[in-house]
């Protein structure tokens, strides 16, 4: 799939037997091969969009209740092993796999592997947000041997934590991936999988304050994404939202060279610089993509933009169009 083009499908107006084949073939092109039901009704509408950030697949699906089922003999012929992760908006799920059974209703998410059998059910009608991610991803980033098969169809998110962290974010990202670049729909794709991987390594025991910290991190990073534009967004600010400690931002970022407040500066000057390089923006001035980035001092702005990519922004603007 071409990154951020999305594949939509709407049978809200076909008549009802086009409908169920629609739905059967629009199943079988996006998520790979699944056998569906419909419980038995003769009626059916079903309505997805689908968007890429990276290697992670995220799909917003509105449909009446159905079940979808894949078969050991279907699993086996995947050319893609995905994890796959079902968060309903409205509506229930019943996720069924390795022998095991779990609901998760909004405010939830569970995951499941598509290279063995499962069946997801959704007995009424439904709004979820379904992710699928490379399963490479979690085998390289250490996930203990065999603690895959032990957390799939399990229940997560509803007791906040890392968990919740990673649907917040899954579901912000499905808002704002149609207007995002490329490079940062990447970025968006590889944070979703590694929070995926923290949810997964708390849900099998091993979280630890390492795991808390880099959680903070997450949420600290997310609130400045969502709040970039704040001219009073700060150090103080951000832990008076989050409702944690300045000594808690720290050592969340401890790990970062320059701390909160570099980071805060680095992706307020990443804002400048993608915005300078559109060919859409050109009838922009500096000063106006400087003050919609957060920046109040056009001086300590030319000043700190200089010192970071070696020239004036004006000069930066130039090349970049040229």
């Amino acid at each position: 799939m071409p990154m951020l083009k999305p594949q939509l499908m709407d049978t809200a107006d076909v008549a009802a037997g086009e409908r169920l084949g629609l739905w059967r073939h629009w199943l079988a092109g996006v998520f790979q091969g699944l056998k569906s039901d419909e419980y038995g009704d003769t009626g059916f509408s079903g309505r997805a969009s689908t968007w890429q950030a990276g290697d992670v697949v995220l799909t917003h699906l509105e449909a009446t209740r159905h079940r979808v089922m894949r078969s050991s003999s279907l699993a086996r012929t995947t050319e893609a092993p995905y994890l796959k992760i079902v968060a309903p908006w409205v509506g229930c799920a019943g996720v069924e796999q390795k022998g095991r059974e779990t609901w998760v209703t909004p405010g939830q998410w569970s995951i499941y592997d598509t290279t063995d059998s499962y069946a997801v059910a959704n007995p009424e009608r439904v709004e979820h947000l379904i992710v699928m991610l490379p399963k490479r991803a979690m085998a390289d980033r250490g996930l203990p041997p065999g603690a895959i098969d032990a957390l799939m169809a399990r229940r997560l998110g509803g007791s906040g934590g890392i968990s919740r962290v990673a649907l917040d974010t899954m579901r912000h990202a499905f808002r704002e991936l149609p207007n995002m670049p490329d490079a940062a729909a990447r970025g968006v794709g590889d944070a979703i999988t590694h929070l995926v991987h923290l949810s997964l390594l708390d849900l099998v025991g091993q979280g630890c304050a390492l795991t808390q910290r880099e959680a903070l991190r997450e949420r600290i990073k997310q609130h400045v994404a969502q709040n970039l534009a704040d001219p009073r967004l700060s150090v103080d600010a951000i832990a008076r939202a989050l409702n944690v400690s300045r000594r808690q931002l720290y050592n969340a970022f401890a790990e970062e060279e320059d701390g909160v407040a570099g980071y805060i500066l680095a992706r307020r000057l990443e804002a400048c610089r993608q915005v300078f390089a559109d060919r859409a923006s050109a009838h922009r001035s500096i000063t106006d993509i400087a003050l919609a980035s957060g920046f109040q001092n056009m001086a300590h702005f030319s000043r700190v933009f200089r010192a970071h990519l070696g020239v004036a922004p004006s000069d930066y603007r130039r090349t970049a169009l040229a």
